[in-house]
């Protein structure tokens, strides 16, 4: 084995340029191959870092008849299904908050999980310091307790493993000591940096996907009463031995009881979700087509270089016949020859392991936001072994074919050939190229089928871009402030608050108009719930579900939401005047179909509205999700603030942020986006998926030109003889390049043909991805197959036109 090592790399060292393009066509393949791989590894292979992670699952409440799919359970709906349920070894309830920390150099805000000590037990969580909630911590009315997380203890107390006792100062809480403003609670406890908790394994009410500070969550007999307070998220570990399907079915049948008790939509249930599938979510499909699309990519480079070692095994024909006269086997041969290729597909392989490392690295800096867990995907183990698998594997697959080729071959002809190529080795016509024709089509297919998956991507992503969001997101700044409107003892001092707030940002130059909102578009903020319409009245098991916000006087002016009927809110609609509501046109729609809803009327007995305007409907949660109907109440405040400028609204950021801090230093302000790079990053998935596979498609058609090119090339090479006697006899210099032009584009319309049918198969596995845009778009399955028989054929003229240069006199005087 040693001396086929040393006689290969002499080999590469005397055709240097052929080892670089293997090399490098192999890197291109097996690099994006492993970059991927490294992320579903991350994804759906590793486990998550809890003790039989298979066991533990999030309940979501659905009610797919009112377009709600996932909503947060209520403490009530917690009680039943813990006292009720025969599948759960243990359960966690937990809910999202924010507060601002005081008494640092600067208030900081920070991220709240309230939870139950059960939590931590589930996760099989340790202390880095002191120790974590306890049962105890859970019984109401006991002094609150506080667990830093590493990442907050190592930024705002420097590791100071001291800080265990010490009390802190949390501003506005909310839900701990009564709902009191400010709140001393001591430190217990320190969490390690390996311990993960964030948004993306338990989606809060919170928008943000970090926490920061867990605090106990004490449920009294009264919290454990309310059946429609629906802000908490609910955690199980399964019994051994018990499965998710048993588990959901057993849950169906508690959903089923409480959907009878509190006439609940008929359409309601109560879902288990396995853990890692929250985690993954929607991610799975897209990866596996990104997985399937790079495992094409180095199929196409495999053939380009199976083409390769065959044009090289023709000028190697004298040398495999001396080998096998000087009584070489046919298998010593072949394993030379597959050392050489597995040689190859190694190099290629370390190659791209370079190239997986610095897309991985350009994946982070794009931050796609699809891809969960992104900080701890990387080059590990598993990806090593994959790599050097499956460039052992590659260098086998696209070798052998042609190893065992060059031992088929006459002694007799090859030693008195003397290595001259004649035509009997050629000749001008691919039907004695029969497996150089079959990878080139190969390849062409294969190409076909990327191209015209990202054609669709592309297509999809541009009808996405064309979705109107409901407003203008041009010159608008948004941030967030450290402050809900409980974080007041009262609405006199709220309303102080955003007065003087609105003054300030109004007097900022290049400031156009300014306002407030509890829920801002292309935020993960929700806020929706039942709402009773006057004239209404529903069906037996039927809901009336819709987003809920409370929006400044201004915030429609600044946002430029149109205004379709009626007016907008003034100061005279304050909460102390007669209650007011305006509704967007898709709640109109809904019940007022073909009359005016002003002066109608929203809510109950006690909280009566009176419908005043209707407001164009707002693309909330994604420009490709479906809005629920909509209605705002006037407010003074709300979590986000915006402000519309004249200027560039960076540039105006930091005025507005110091005018914002005089009205109230103590009230930090984060989250500083223009609502355009908000819509930007809402498309964030769609646009890497796109990116992905558009720059594996063109990987895929430079490797297939390649191919065509490197093909035709030979062809002509090896049939210079007969051009020139075709030449000599009188053929047209335009017949010869027509004879070879036609034989390039005979392979490029069978690759097409054959490409077309596998984008079929190919493209319905994508249509999840697709947005507005079928999976058998017209438009694309016929521009991607003009486009790549246009690359086909300036692959082909090429060495058509060199075939038009031979010189007749030269051939006849060589033979």
């Amino acid at each position: 084995m040693w001396n086929d090592i040393r006689y290969a790399l002499r080999g590469f060292r005397r055709s240097p340029l052929f080892a670089l393009v293997a090399v490098l066509s192999l890197a291109i393949g097996i690099g994006a191959n492993s970059a991927i791989f490294s992320v579903v590894n991350g994804l759906l292979l590793r486990p998550l870092p809890y003790p039989d992670p298979d066991r533990l699952a999030i309940l979501w409440l659905r009610s797919p008849g009112i377009n709600i799919l996932q909503d947060w359970p209520s403490p009530g709906e917690f009680n039943d299904v813990r006292t009720q349920n025969r599948s759960f070894e243990e359960m966690a309830i937990s809910q999202g908050s924010s507060a601002t920390l005081i008494g640092l150099d600067q208030p900081e805000n920070v991220e709240l999980l309230l939870t139950s000590s059960t939590l931590f037990h589930l996760l099989g969580a340790k202390p880095l310091y002191g120790r974590l909630l306890m049962p105890e911590d859970d019984t109401p009315g006991k002094a609150p307790v506080a667990i830093l997380s590493y990442s907050i203890w190592e930024k705002l107390f420097s590791s100071d493993p001291n800080v265990v006792g010490r009390s802190i100062t949390l501003n506005g809480i909310g839900g701990i000591g009564g709902g009191a403003d400010k709140n001393q609670v001591s430190v217990v406890g320190v969490l390690p940096r390996d311990f993960l908790l964030n948004g993306e394994i338990m989606p809060t009410v919170s928008s943000t996907r970090r926490m920061d500070i867990f605090l106990p969550l004490p449920l009294n007999a009264e919290v454990l009463s309310r059946r429609f307070d629906e802000n908490y998220n609910l955690m199980a570990r399964l019994k051994p031995g018990v499965t998710m399907t048993q588990a959901q079915a057993d849950v169906s049948v508690i959903a089923a009881g409480i959907r009878d008790k509190d006439k609940r939509d008929r359409t309601f249930t109560i879902s288990v979700v396995p853990l890692m599938e929250q985690v993954v979510g929607d991610v799975r499909r897209a990866l596996l087509v990104l997985l399937c699309s790079v495992a094409l990519v180095l199929l196409i480079a495999c053939a380009n270089v199976a083409n390769l070692l065959l044009s090289r095994a023709t000028g190697r024909k004298k040398e495999v016949a001396v080998r096998a006269a000087l009584g070489a086997s046919w298998t010593r041969v072949v394993r030379q020859l597959l050392t050489e290729s597995v040689l190859l597909s190694l190099a290629g392989g370390g190659a791209g392991l370079l190239i997986a490392a610095w897309s991985l690295y350009v994946v982070r800096t794009m931050n796609p936001g699809n891809i969960p867990r992104l900080d701890v995907i990387g080059i590990d183990g598993p990806v090593l072994a994959f790599t050097f698998g499956i460039s052992v594997l590659t260098g086998i697959a696209f070798g052998l074919a042609p190893a065992l080729r060059s031992v088929k071959l006459d002694l007799s002809s090859a030693l008195k050939s003397g290595g001259r190529n004649t035509q009997g080795d050629g000749g001008f016509t691919l039907s004695r190229h029969r497996l150089r024709g079959l990878l080139v089509v190969s390849e062409l297919a294969l190409s076909l089928m990327l191209l015209i998956g990202a054609g669709l991507l592309i297509r999809s992503f541009a009808r996405l871009q064309e979705v109107p969001p409901g407003f203008n997101p041009d010159h608008v700044i948004s941030m967030r402030l450290g402050v809900r409107t409980h974080h007041f003892q009262n609405g006199d001092e709220a309303d102080r608050f955003f007065g003087e707030l609105q003054r300030k940002v109004a007097a900022v130059p290049g400031v156009v108009a300014a306002g407030a909102v509890t829920s801002l578009p292309f935020t993960s903020s929700v806020g929706w719930g039942g709402i009773d319409v006057e004239g209404f009245i529903p069906q037996p098991g039927q809901e009336i579900q819709a987003d809920q916000r409370s929006a400044s006087t201004d915030y429609f002016r600044t946002m430029e939401i149109p205004l379709i009927k009626g007016r907008f809110f003034t100061e005279h609609d304050m909460p102390d005047a007669p209650k007011v509501c305006i509704i967007d046109q898709k709640f109109a729609e809904r019940f007022w179909p073909h009359e005016n809803p002003l002066g109608k009327h929203l809510g109950g007995p006690k909280n009566r509205m009176e419908i005043v305007g209707v407001v164009g409907v707002v693309k909330e949660y994604g420009l490709d999700i479906d809005p629920r109907m909509a209605f705002y109440r006037p407010g003074r405040g709300g979590e986000y603030f915006v402000a519309r400028t004249s200027i560039d609204p960076s540039a105006a950021a930091q005025s507005i942020v110091r005018a914002l801090h005089e009205a109230d230093p103590a009230r930090p302000i984060y989250e500083v986006r223009t609502m355009q790079d908000r819509m930007s990053d809402s498309m964030a998935r769609q646009r890497f998926s796109t990116i992905m596979l558009g720059a594996f498609s063109v990987f895929a058609l430079i490797l297939a030109a390649i191919g065509v090119y490197g093909v035709m090339s030979y062809l002509v090479t090896q049939s210079r003889h007969d051009i020139g006697l075709r030449i000599a006899l009188g053929a047209q210099r335009s017949s010869i390049l027509w004879l070879v032009v036609r034989q390039g584009m005979e392979l490029a319309g069978a690759g097409i043909l054959i490409g077309i049918i596998g984008a079929l198969a190919l493209t319905r596995v994508m249509a999840s991805l697709l947005f507005h845009v079928s999976a058998v778009d017209f438009a694309t399955f016929s521009a991607v197959p003009l486009i790549l028989a246009a690359i086909a054929l300036l692959a082909t003229y090429v060495p058509a036109w060199r075939a038009t240069q031979v010189d007749p006199m030269m051939v006849l005087r060589e033979e």
